[in-house]
């Protein structure tokens, strides 16, 4: 391990309502959950900050479920408790496939939905689906709450619209009708970070199509959207798909590769 524990201080909050007045006071504090991204950071020597606010206590942030037309889930609900959800699973089936192939049994215990969010990273398993369901970041602070729309939420690679002094509270999801698709191509069958990961919804004539791995950022694919909307055949809407999507070369892929099996998925 090349990083080390000397330095670091972790402060618990005993509330919601103290956790963002310490975020507010402190612009150094960088929130924790499941640490399944920080320990990586730790052990690589390229963890960023030394104070962290340990979110594990608070309850509150742990809450599935429905108000109204409203999935409401909580951003520190586990990806076990998504797939043990009865509630997640007959309101987004697609968002309990992907939380069964993030990381291993070990990871699912630990990782948190919102977690994944916050990372930003373009190869998060659960942000195509958040996209495709027009899932709302619910953000609190010191002075408020603010909603904004899943698209919306990310600026770049790693990077969110998310303050230092905001917390990711919940994720909310309204009512979807029409069949679900995810779909995760990796080294391995498990316990792999995607190559290209993508999730899909279609309800009558109107699809949704979500890439990961494809772009700095996850991307909604509004073009082959339309193009299908339109009546575009597969073979046309695959080519739409290769124009849109930014794939790159990297350690896990080469851009060809991906470009390619984006369009495989997609048909």
């Amino acid at each position: 391990m090349r990083g080390s524990l000397i330095g670091l201080e972790l402060v618990t909050p005993r509330s919601v309502t103290e956790a963002l007045r310490m975020l507010r006071d402190d612009p150094t504090l960088r929130p924790l959950a499941g640490c399944t991204d920080l320990y990586v950071e730790l052990n690589a020597g390229t963890l960023r900050g030394a104070r962290f606010l340990d979110l594990g206590p608070l309850d509150a942030l742990r809450a599935i479920k429905v108000r109204g037309d409203t999935l409401c889930i909580g951003a520190l609900a586990t990806f076990t408790e998504l797939v043990r959800s009865a509630i997640v699973r007959r309101w987004a089936p697609a968002l309990v496939e992907a939380a069964r192939q993030v990381g291993g049994v070990q990871v699912q215990n630990r990782g948190t939905l919102g977690g994944n969010v916050a990372n930003a990273s373009p190869a998060g398993d659960s942000l195509p689906v958040l996209a495709v369901l027009e899932a709302c970041v619910v953000l609190a602070s010191a002075s408020g709450v603010r909603r904004v729309p899943f698209t919306e939420f990310f600026t770049g690679y790693r990077q969110t619209v998310r303050r230092h002094d905001e917390l990711i509270v919940r994720l909310e999801l309204p009512r979807i009708d029409g069949r679900q698709w995810f779909r995760k191509v990796g080294t391995r069958a498990a316990q792999a970070i995607s190559k290209v990961v993508m999730a899909a919804v279609r309800t009558g004539d109107a699809p949704r199509i979500a890439l990961g791995s494809v772009g700095p950022t996850v991307l909604r694919a509004t073009a082959t959207e339309q193009a299908l909307a339109a009546g575009a055949t597969v073979e046309e809407a695959c080519v739409v798909l290769r124009r849109e999507i930014k794939p790159i070369d990297d350690l896990r892929s080469t851009a060809a590769y991906r470009n390619r099996v984006a369009a495989n998925l997609l048909a």
